[in-house]
């Protein structure tokens, strides 16, 4: 009898040992596949869009579960810094994006920049005759119809036309900027340069829409739209510490302006929408690009 309740006593136990053991594996398996999702935000600025496509590509291809958020540039660093976003690689710095950095960046850490010949700019097409600097725009402004057409209200571009641009050359009150989003803007210089009208915008280099038109900056002798600038790679903090493979790449990443402008010419022009289309016939041009990674 005693031997009887022994055996069954065993058996209780090594069906509890294994229904833990089962139950250590299972959440082993999701906490392994929680380590393996990166979610990446980014603001909808064509070299964002463009990077961001191609590093949710290379890093599937890695076995990451990659979740792309479009918002605008303050909610991606709020994201970062309460840990609802890991990763965002558009990081203007010293100037555009300033304003973030002092608000969040004790939060964040620096991976490094990829790109290191950004700029913000306010052009016109080519053929707007007697406009070459933003001191011409004053005199003008019935021209354009009193407007600078922009982009996002929360960009630093946008800010540093508001708060710099239209006060430093006297615009306050001739023209406005008129706010909407960055494909608006671009849909708005594609409509005026079909029909030769005249139209001044917020912009940017690196920029496709520089290779597709005939456009000018407008020269900023009081350089209220700051020098040339590094686009960086940003992360949560902890993000290091958790995807030391990831963080590797990353700190490796670099694309010159022929490396992005191409890119961004298959997917905003030759695969329009299809960013995943777009990346994969980039690295098929692009052969030796994985390895730069390494």
């Amino acid at each position: 009898m005693f031997t009887t309740m022994k055996r069954v006593l065993v058996l209780a136990l090594t069906a509890t040992l294994a229904l833990g053991a089962a139950a250590c594996g299972a959440e082993s398996d999701d906490a392994s596949g929680d380590s393996k999702k990166i979610t990446i935000g980014y603001m909808a600025w064509d070299e964002a869009i463009a990077a961001s496509h191609l590093w949710q590509h290379i890093l599937e291809e890695k076995g990451y579960q990659v979740q792309l958020k479009n918002l605008e540039a303050g909610l991606v660093y709020g994201g970062m810094a309460n840990g609802d976003i890991d990763l965002f690689l558009d990081g203007w710095l010293p100037q555009t994006h300033a304003s973030y950095l002092e608000k969040y960046g004790d939060k964040l850490e620096k991976l490094g920049v990829w790109y290191d010949d950004a700029s913000l700019s306010i052009a016109v097409p080519k053929y707007v005759e007697g406009v070459d600097s933003l001191e011409d725009l004053a005199g003008r402004a019935g021209d354009f119809g009193g407007q600078i057409i922009g982009i996002e209200p929360g960009a630093g571009l946008t800010k540093a036309t508001q708060e710099k641009v239209l006060p430093g050359y006297g615009l306050d009150g001739a023209m406005k900027l008129k706010t909407s989003s960055t494909p608006a803007m671009l849909a708005a210089l594609d409509g005026a340069i079909a029909d030769k009208k005249p139209i001044v915008v917020t912009l940017w280099h690196p920029h496709w829409a520089y290779a597709k038109y005939e456009l000018k900056d407008l020269a900023d002798p009081k350089g209220t739209l700051g020098a040339a600038e590094q686009i960086n790679t940003l992360a949560r903090q902890g993000f290091g510490k958790d995807f030391p493979e990831v963080t590797k790449m990353l700190q490796q990443f670099k694309m010159n302006g022929e490396q992005l402008a191409s890119l961004e010419d298959l997917m905003f022009n030759t695969h329009k929408g299809d960013g995943k289309k777009a990346v994969e016939e980039w690295l098929k041009a692009n052969a030796d690009y994985l390895k730069t990674l390494a």
